[in-house]
């Protein structure tokens, strides 16, 4: 497949056709990136129409994870001063959510530090959920480790319709990253989530030491764990952190992984989350060659755009964020 022709794939996976584990996949790596790049906008846009998915989040427990992540700011494991808090009052959430709300987002997520939010803090959490789904028109997303069946379902229940759960990288560089739990056990609560009926929201960090082969397999994983929502961060070294000696990835190689990424999972919203900040415009020719959703607003511990800036390009680009014009099968990511 070194001679693959990807405008002519583009168009293949249009009419239905769909990449494979075991495919020759090279010829993403090595084939011409503005090529690569527009082929991703046809599918995005055949797929996605015109909208672009905005989400927002929410610290709402700091620090003092157990886990030991190389890439994380709140592991206890690693010295980086991060900010360390409890779960955050009720009120605190609800007043961010409403802002972001009133701004014209999709959804809102609350993500807390930890291998889980469990008793009187989950219970909290709880509450904020129920409040804000009687009260907004917002999508509502959690991202709280590995929660159990009962817990789950419980969040389901409150109005949460996304669970965030990343795999971060392919399974054979996991254990590169992470020695406290395992590869296993993250598809394992994907599962979970989506047995309860939750959409769930999965994707991973490039630029901590993997292979582009790995960057690859993670696609092919998300692939066929038919996940509808895949955020791709660009690793942002953290002082004190056991990567933080590691330079950042170009933003070429940002742009490349978001192109075959939209070839890989076409119905999928790709979203960019941390690293933006590495393409000079932010983005924007991303937002038209492949991603087809984003993070905005603060973003715990990377820096992105406001919410303000980012309806700017998308009327600059001619596109927009209306509901009912989602991407992704399940229709809540």
């Amino acid at each position: 497949m070194a001679n693959v022709d990807v405008l002519e794939l583009a168009q293949k996976i249009i009419d239905g056709h769909r990449i494979q584990r075991g495919d020759d996949l090279s010829f993403f790596l090595t084939c011409d990136l503005e090529k690569l790049e527009t082929g991703a906008g046809w599918i995005q846009k055949h797929f996605c129409k015109n909208h672009i998915d905005l989400c927002t989040i929410i610290n709402g427990r700091s620090g003092r994870c157990p886990e030991n992540c190389k890439y994380c700011a709140q592991s206890v494991h690693n010295k980086t001063g991060c900010e360390e808090y409890p779960f955050l009052p009720k009120e605190r959430i609800i007043a961010e959510a409403k802002q972001n709300a009133a701004a014209g987002v999709n959804r809102f997520a609350i993500v807390t530090a930890g291998r889980a939010l469990t008793g009187e803090e989950f219970d909290k959490a709880i509450e904020a959920y129920e409040e804000m789904h009687k009260t907004l028109k917002l999508g509502l997303c959690a991202s709280m480790g590995f929660l159990s069946k009962e817990q789950l379902h419980r969040l389901h229940e409150a109005g949460v319709t996304s669970y965030h759960h990343n795999i971060e990288t392919s399974k054979r560089n996991f254990p590169n990253i992470c020695t406290t739990h395992t590869y296993e056990d993250k598809i394992r609560e994907i599962k979970m989530a989506q047995a309860e009926g939750l959409c769930v929201c999965s994707g991973g960090i490039i630029g901590m030491g993997e292979t582009w082969e790995d960057r690859l397999d993670m696609a092919i994983s998300l692939a066929e764990l038919n996940i509808h929502s895949i955020p791709i961060n660009a690793l942002m070294p953290i002082p004190g952190s056991p990567l933080a000696h590691l330079k950042q990835i170009p933003a070429e190689d940002l742009m490349r992984t978001i192109a075959f990424f939209r070839y890989i999972n076409p119905e999928a919203n790709i979203r960019l989350a941390a690293g933006r900040k590495i393409m000079k415009d932010f983005g924007e020719k991303a937002l038209v060659s492949g991603a087809s959703a984003t993070i905005t607003g603060d973003m715990l511990t990377t820096s992105g755009t406001t919410i303000r800036g980012d309806f700017e390009i998308l009327n600059r680009l001619g596109l927009n964020n209306a509901a009912g014009e989602n991407c992704g099968s399940c229709g809540n990511c």
